[in-house]
């Protein structure tokens, strides 16, 4: 009988990747399926690799053809093919374990034409993060639904995230273009060809993001990369035009957005002799986009759309070039000449006495001249929550400190009440030290007051700049503390809980919460105490996680108020070496939950993380950016709990230490940045001290600072292993991450530790 779902994973020279991402489909929960390896012309060890697999596991067969593209040998794999189901994966990427189970399982149920999925970012430096795109798509499961009924779908524009019914794929046809950016043709067209679509919150695909900028997403500056996305998005327009031009709004706003950018961007690094091409490529998409899907871009966009209209290729690179060397938004603006009301910004103009881009778009609308925040550390004291950050407007051109003004309020309804600011010097949003850091302070007793009917509080900004004046809300959540920030207790009964809500800062009470006291290993098992938000005697404890759920019976103390309660919980049924829900880390998270109410438990009582280790596994209590329980379950690892900068004869060091359960030996603690456009690296070994309880590794600060010349870079802490295995990024603790960011000093120099995506981040300059 043929497999249920046939897989198919064209390769090209991914040798270091391949292994990893077969691994990844091998080990699915869904096991009825065969995987059609194309070897695309490799002239790597890939072929190897994949070979051996065949070898291995009769599910996994090897078709080979001379090198014709990605979208070729997609339906190379396509025509080899015999499931009733068809799905397709890039080789250097990762499919969740439960990924096949759910997405077949989806279209079992509904008998929709296709069903997609949520994605996941990796890589060693940044860890795991929600794919930009997709956590917008798909941010809620949507059974039985189709494109014109959701839009949001004109823009799932990638093949990977999805299991297609095959009698539908071969009913339409569907081939994959010889270029690159092959994936947008096709999967427009089966969106509106389709009767209908299963969409699903759980990551169903983990998109690996190269520190080398190898792979055909990121060589997307170069000519033949640039015309092939060009053609992408004019076969989309002309989708668009034919079949569902209800769908215009979107898609040009989306290419408007997304792919234009990127061609203009072109502009600073192809040769000189492709730039007249280019041009000519460009001005045939721009002509095809509304030019109302511009009228909301930022200013420099606005400024390399209209040069492209205009051919001035020399404008273009100039304008390209201030972009990669500042960024999009760096840019200070001047008063006007003549209207001395308006500002306009200082981006590169044309050359010679032709002016190709009218001045008046480089005058600056009042909508670009933003208030901007960034909140970096959030802490409580005895009486107070302080606050402290940066506020600025955006392009304001550099004012004398005596100009400068800022007012912050606590805000509830109508109701403002003023805070006390305290200003510093701190890096403004050119990157400019000014006057632009600031510290508040919110005492206990105000937040209590202005909370008693559940309302949530935020923080205005009230902001002057010579003649300039914004208003908003403090937003920017920034790495560490802000990200992380700790809850507390006003009254007996009232928990404050800052937290984002989107991109402001919010302070949400909880007026009697369910939460979690205290939690221990006691054997073979996890014992979970807390408060119930209401007395019950038949609550449950489920520990959910995305491909399924634990129920665990609550014991209810007696006596008291009828709210305590403890849970038991064997270590062992939370242990799962073989189908992690990450799988780049192989880690699973675990969500506790009250089945009552289906609450959440705030972990008021922890102070530290709570971890055991279990069948060479480790299981870790510790909270989420909310404040709410969270169990991890994963490998082994060294993780960092906490963080210390001492001062020594050779000047400062910062040293990091954790727990170690092993007496192993855990392998090389390294501070390691990646070089530009390279999978090569810079290594500054830490020294290391460990035994079968702790760690601790230790860098001098002057050891992590940039080369003369080489500006800002990055260092992301990584441990080599002894055996050969992969290195991987240190994680950090949640309760770390809630003390950071630590600064260090080395004369002028500077550098901070900061955590992102959960690894820790030393940013020098």
């Amino acid at each position: 009988m043929p497999p249920r779902l046939s897989v198919v994973v064209p390769f090209y020279n991914v040798a270091p990747y391949i292994g990893d991402c077969l691994r990844s489909v091998a080990r699915q929960t869904f096991t009825d399926f065969e995987v059609v390896l194309v070897d695309d012309g490799s002239s790597d060890g890939s072929a190897d690799v994949a070979a051996e697999f065949c070898a291995r596991d009769p599910r996994f067969r090897l078709v080979r053809q001379d090198n014709q593209g990605l979208g070729p040998a997609r339906n190379t794999g396509t025509a080899h093919s015999t499931g009733e189901y068809l799905a397709f994966v890039d080789s250097d990427d990762l499919v969740p374990a439960h990924a096949y189970e759910l997405l077949v399982g989806s279209l079992d149920r509904t008998g929709s034409s296709l069903a997609a999925g949520n994605a996941r970012r990796f890589n060693n430096t940044l860890g795991v993060r929600a794919a930009y795109l997709h956590r917008t798509i798909f941010a809620a499961d949507r059974e039985v639904t189709h494109i014109l009924e959701y839009p949001a779908l004109a823009l799932d524009r990638m093949v990977w995230n999805k299991v297609y019914r095959r009698s539908f794929w071969t009913e339409h046809g569907y081939e994959f273009p010889p270029i690159r950016y092959e994936d947008y043709p096709v999967t427009l067209r089966a969106h509106l060809d389709a009767v209908t679509v299963d969409c699903l919150s759980a990551p169903v695909y983990y998109w690996r993001e190269r520190e080398s900028g190898e792979s055909i997403t990121q060589q997307k500056y170069a000519f033949g990369n640039l015309a092939d996305r060009i053609t992408s998005a004019l076969m989309i327009l002309d989708l668009v035009d034919e079949r569902a031009p209800e769908l215009r709004t979107p898609v040009h706003r989306h290419l408007t957005e997304i792919d234009l950018p990127t061609i203009v961007q072109g502009f600073g690094s192809v040769e000189e002799h492709e730039r007249p091409a280019l041009v000519e490529l460009g001005q045939r998409l721009i002509r095809r986009l509304d030019p109302a899907a511009r009228a909301t871009a930022r200013p420099l966009d606005r400024l390399q759309f209209r040069a492209l209209e205009a051919g001035d290729a020399d404008l273009l690179r100039r304008l390209a070039d201030h972009r990669a060397d500042n960024g999009v938004d760096d840019s200070r603006a001047r008063r006007h000449p003549v209207l001395p009301w308006s500002y306009e910004s200082t981006y590169p103009t044309p050359t010679g006495a032709a002016r190709s881009v009218p001045r008046r778009l480089y005058r600056l609308p009042r909508r670009d001249m933003r208030l901007h925040t960034a909140l970096t550390r959030v802490e409580w004291n005895d009486t107070d929550l302080v606050l402290r950050g940066t506020a600025d407007i955006r392009h304001a051109p550099r004012p004398a400190d005596d100009t400068w003004r800022l007012r912050m309020s606590l805000v509830r309804g109508l109701r403002a009440v003023s805070l006390p600011v305290r200003r510093f010097p701190a890096r403004d949003t050119h990157g400019d030290t000014a006057l632009v850091g600031f510290e508040t302070r919110v005492p206990r007793r105000l937040l209590a007051a202005a909370v008693p009917d559940g309302a949530v509080p935020h923080i205005a900004v009230d902001i002057r700049v010579g003649p300039l004046h914004r208003r908003g809300r403090l937003s920017g959540i920034g790495y560490g503390s802000a990200q992380y920030p700790h809850g507390a207790w006003l009254t007996e009964d009232l928990w404050i809980q800052p937290s984002s809500g989107g991109e402001h800062f919010l302070l949400r009470p909880l007026r009697r919460p369910a939460e979690l006291t205290e939690a221990t290993v006691d054997g073979d098992a996890l014992v979970l105490a807390g408060r119930l938000a209401v007395p019950a005697a038949d609550a449950t404890l489920t520990v959910a996680r995305s491909s399924g759920t634990l129920r665990v019976p609550l014991l209810v103390r007696p006596g008291g108020d009828g709210r305590g309660f403890t849970a038991r919980v064997p270590v062992a049924d939370l242990i799962d070496a073989a189908t992690p829900d990450d799988p780049f880390s192989q880690r699973t998270a675990r969500v506790p939950r009250l089945d009552r109410d289906n609450a959440l438990l705030l972990a008021t009582g922890l102070r530290e993380s709570v971890s055991v280790t279990h069948a060479g596994r480790l299981l870790t209590v510790t909270r989420s950016p909310g404040g709410y329980v969270n169990l991890f379950e994963g490998p082994v690892r060294l993780h960092a709990d906490a963080a210390e900068v001492a001062d020594g004869d050779a000047g400062q060091r910062l040293v990091l230490t954790g727990p170690w359960w092993e007496p192993r030996d855990p392998g090389r603690v390294v501070w390691r940045r990646f070089l530009d456009g390279s999978d090569a690296f810079v290594d500054v070994p830490c020294h290391t001290t460990y035994d079968d309880r702790s760690w601790s590794a230790a860098v001098a600060a002057a050891d992590l600072l940039p080369p003369p010349g080489a500006g800002a870079i990055d260092w992301t802490l990584f441990v080599v292993p002894p055996d050969g295995t992969s290195p991987y990024a240190v994680q950090a603790d949640p309760y770390l991450m809630a003390a950071l960011p630590v600064d260090l000093a080395v004369g002028a120099s500077r550098a901070r530790l900061l955590p992102r995506a959960g690894r820790l981040h030393v940013e020098a300059d």
